[in-house]
């Protein structure tokens, strides 16, 4: 790295960034501003050029990945080089992670259609876990090769920790070098100003926080313990999201690594003393083992913990005997998981015989298989002289967290980077072509720019963009689950899509090993009809409830105040709801307005089945006798008298109270009118057999007859007219009396209306009846009279008993009468007048003749 690099980075940034810088130079032999001048030529700050992965290409790409977790030891002479101690103790997990880097690279130099003509190469360090570690590493790449001053890496792709890239950021931000993180979730790295080229894989712990606070919201869980690690990322979960949710933590207790054992301890003594039955952990998943080995001691088996990402997946737990016996039914958010086909088959078919440069695979080879390479190595790793390595060992039977690609989760996010990284380069290229420019030169200018408008579907068919340094959220909601053999299984059970929360309550297996939600509450939640009052001295989860009085309410859970319901309104039984007193009228849907219902319905129809054969038989002489256009007309008006019934029943509304009396009195004086002038056409015709008295019928022939049918009628259409133009009948409801019920009816704001309707309906009903009874025994076979007065006796009969049951019946049951008497009136004019003749039409049509008709 060049003197202008180095006073560039001074220059650039903050007097964080400074110290970052001299601690670096203090590291690799900078003090009191002067080099050494073996530091003046280019090369990997304190990493020898066998550790490591590198591949030639045109443009390469650095890995930094924490493959070691015991850290290397490095004597200090600042006149010289570092001399190296290899860091040893070699992670499976994050050597997938390596080989995921791979893949994806290797992938991309075959595709056709992503960087034609344009190699991908890789530069991959070991980390060690700490993030000075990583900082030399990473300023080795950007200075170039550690032999000559050759190609130096446009972009990195590490990141174990939030704090590895919080410094790394800083340090490389000056020099516009994008870094993208596989790992990092501290929410303080979205910060667009102070890490402006900083991108991740992996959504930040703000989401996940959300995502746990819905969890703990769906399952209506008010009381809830909370152990957390004694640094941002398990406060902001608690601080942040769960009590801004409104949940209260019956405890927060943090655990500290360095004081793991004691601290462990204590939080187990307090989970087993709380009465929180849910125990929200946001920690690692060391902590967490050293945890649940303290709560198996005390024996606390019932608590339902809510795992962070950080351990809810770990295989180590899941298969540990304790954590069986103690963490049963953990519900967690994970990091979501993806399929990358033929990535397994690559990692089976890997062989350090196919690759002997790879100094990672070789070390993964001689733990794994206890063999060695055929030459010796000058890094003096090996103490021993393990079996010299052979080509008959394999990776396709074993099974291990190396080989083991069923569920990707960090894996993944791995290989999401490498193909951001590949298309921002793409759409770089292309640019570059069109303006003829060197891809070399300007690679690392205006990759940054190209990276943060990334958008591209994976070969997974999922669409990748970053939203600032952020990509959208997207997690696993997996559950512990126990299997018939005793041991614990992952099972997902949901995910999360930003925001969105998509869970299967179903698949969950809770603590108790059933489907039965657990409950955490201090207090029960108040149900409807009573109210919240906080207990002194207690958080607000713990109250008591006590029910609204009469007239108030409380129609949702929780509430903390009462509503007085307006004077019109009252509370029901459960104080849940203002109810406008019990609104009482005549509805279809009730079994009275059934009934009525299909009554008026079924004489609808069978006036239409006696219209029809009415019709087929017109021209016989029961049709003809006494004008059978009057019979048409008298079917059709009881038919009316039916369907008007249908008006009263339903909620009252202004139309249906003006017409329910108008169709009424209007429907009876037609068909009263009808039998009316039937009768006096019998009279009619026998007085006209006396001698001299010829001309009579005459008089009254079908013209005067349907005249006066109208004629009546238009007097009832008067009447109906001026009532409801001046004082018509208005729904209202009744209010005059104590009580929860209320009577919506039509109120009849002036009676003399009403009674001049029923009054002319009974004027002309007593007529016909007078009429009809002296005309009851003229001498005819078939004498229409007799038939319209057991009409009309029932008729009147009706109307008589209507008047005294109308008025002494409570609420709907009057608006039910006056339907009942309507259609029993109904039904004895149809029956007593239509039902002899269809009886002779369809029964004894020896008898439809003119000389039986007119026999004695």
């Amino acid at each position: 790295m060049s003197w202008f690099s180095w006073l560039f980075i001074v220059w650039s940034r903050s007097s964080q960034s400074l110290l970052l810088v001299w601690l670096v130079g203090r590291e690799m032999g900078i003090r009191n501003g002067l080099l050494s001048d073996q530091m003046l030529t280019c090369s990997r700050w304190g990493t020898p050029s066998s550790q490591g992965l590198f591949q030639d290409g045109d443009v390469i790409i650095g890995g930094l990945f924490p493959l070691h977790y015991q850290p290397p030891a490095i004597d200090h002479d600042f006149t010289q080089l570092p001399r190296y101690n290899p860091c040893t103790g070699l992670e499976y997990v994050p050597l997938q992670y390596i080989y995921a880097m791979v893949f994806a690279l290797e992938e991309i130099n075959h595709s056709t259609m992503l960087l034609p003509g344009i190699k991908l190469g890789y530069h991959i360090f070991d980390s060690c876990g700490r993030p000075p570690w990583a900082l030399q590493s990473a300023l080795s790449l950007v200075g170039g090769d550690n032999t000559s001053c050759g190609q130096s890496v446009p972009m990195i792709i590490g990141g174990a920790s939030s704090i590895t890239s919080q410094i790394l950021s800083t340090v490389l931000g000056p020099l516009s070098i994008p870094f993208i993180s596989y790992l990092s979730t501290c929410p303080c790295l979205s910060d667009r100003l102070q890490y402006p080229n900083f991108f991740r894989t992996i959504p930040s712990d703000i989401y996940q926080a959300r995502a746990v606070a819905q969890l703990v919201i769906r399952f209506n869980w008010t009381w809830v313990g909370a152990v957390v690690a004694n640094n941002n990322y398990g406060y902001m979960a608690v601080k942040e999201e769960i009590q801004e949710a409104g949940v209260c933590l019956a405890f927060v207790e943090t655990l500290q690594r360095e004081n793991i054992i004691s601290d462990a301890r204590r939080a187990a003594l307090t989970i087993q003393a709380s009465t929180a039955r849910v125990i929200l952990i946001f920690t690692w998943y060391t902590d967490v083992r050293e945890l649940f080995l303290q709560l198996a001691k005390l024996n606390v088996t019932d608590r339902q913990f809510l795992a962070s990402e950080a351990w809810s997946t770990s295989g180590d737990l899941v298969q540990n005997s304790i954590t069986s016996k103690v963490a049963k039914g953990v519900l967690g958010v994970a990091t979501r998981s993806s399929a990358i086909p033929g990535f397994e088959s690559y990692l089976r078919h890997l062989h350090p015989i196919h690759h002997p440069d790879d100094e990672f695979l070789r070390e993964f080879w001689e733990m794994e298989f206890g063999c060695s390479h055929r030459t010796s190595h000058k890094s003096n790793i090996l103490t021993s002289n393990p079996p010299v390595m052979s080509d008959h060992k394999s990776l396709k039977k074993v099974q291990n967290l190396f080989t083991d690609a069923s569920q990707l989760r960090v894996t993944y996010n791995v290989y999401l980077a490498v193909y951001a990284a590949a298309h921002a380069l793409h759409v770089l290229h292309l640019s570059l072509n069109s303006n003829n420019s060197s891809f070399t030169i300007v690679i690392i200018l205006q990759l940054l720019q190209h990276l943060q408008e990334v958008n591209f579907t994976t070969p997974q068919n999922e669409t990748f963009y970053f939203q600032g340094a952020d990509i959208p959220a997207k997690y696993d909601l997996v559950n512990w689950q126990k299997t018939p053999d005793g041991t614990l299984k992952i099972a997902l059970i949901g995910h999360v899509d930003g925001f969105a929360l998509h869970l299967n309550e179903s698949a969950i297996q809770w603590i108790t090993g059933s489907s039965r939600v657990p409950i955490s509450v201090c207090s029960e939640i108040c149900p409807p009809g009573t109210r919240k009052v906080s207990r002194k001295g207690e958080p607000l989860c713990c109250f008591d409830c006590i029910p609204c009085a009469a007239g108030e309410i409380s129609n949702k859970t929780g509430s903390l105040d009462c509503e007085r319901c307006p004077l019109e309104l009252w509370s029901n039984a459960k104080r849940t709801a203002c109810i406008p007193r019990q609104l009482d009228f005549l509805a279809f849907n009730e079994t009275l307005g059934i009934t009525l219902t299909t009554a008026a319905v079924t004489g609808v129809t069978v006036t239409t089945v006696v219209f029809v054969v009415f019709l087929h038989y017109r021209h016989t002489p029961v049709v003809r006798a006494n004008n059978s256009e009057l019979s048409f007309l008298l079917l059709v008006s009881i038919k009316l008298c039916f369907l008007c019934s249908l008006v009263f029943i339903g909620r009252p509304s202004v139309w249906s109270c003006q017409f329910q009396q108008a169709a009424f009195g209007i429907s009876f004086v037609l068909c009263v009118s009808c039998l009316k002038v039937k009768t006096i056409v019998v009279l009619a015709a026998f007085r006209s057999a006396r001698p001299g008295a010829e001309a009579l019928i005459r008089w009254f022939g079908p013209g005067q007859q349907r005249g006066s049918v109208c004629l009546l009628t238009c007097i009832q259409i008067i009447i109906c007219t001026i009532w409801l133009s001046l004082i018509p009948p208005v729904p209202r409801q009744d209010l005059g009396f104590q009580g929860s019920k209320v009577t919506l009816e039509c109120a009849m704001v002036s009676v003399v209306g009403f009674c001049l309707i029923l009054g002319y309906i009974g004027l002309l009903a007593c007529t016909s009846l007078i009429l009809a009874f002296f005309a009851r025994k003229l001498p005819d076979n078939f004498n229409e009279a007799k038939l319209i007065t057991f009409s009309m006796l029932i008729f009147c009969a009706v109307w008589v008993a209507f008047v005294p049951a109308y008025l002494s019946s409570p609420g709907k049951y009057t608006v039910a009468v006056e339907v009942f008497a309507i259609l029993a009136s109904s039904y004895g004019l149809l029956f007593c007048i239509f039902a002899p003749k269809c009886f002779i039409i369809l029964l004894r049509p020896e008898r439809n003749t003119k000389k039986y008709m007119m026999a004695r």
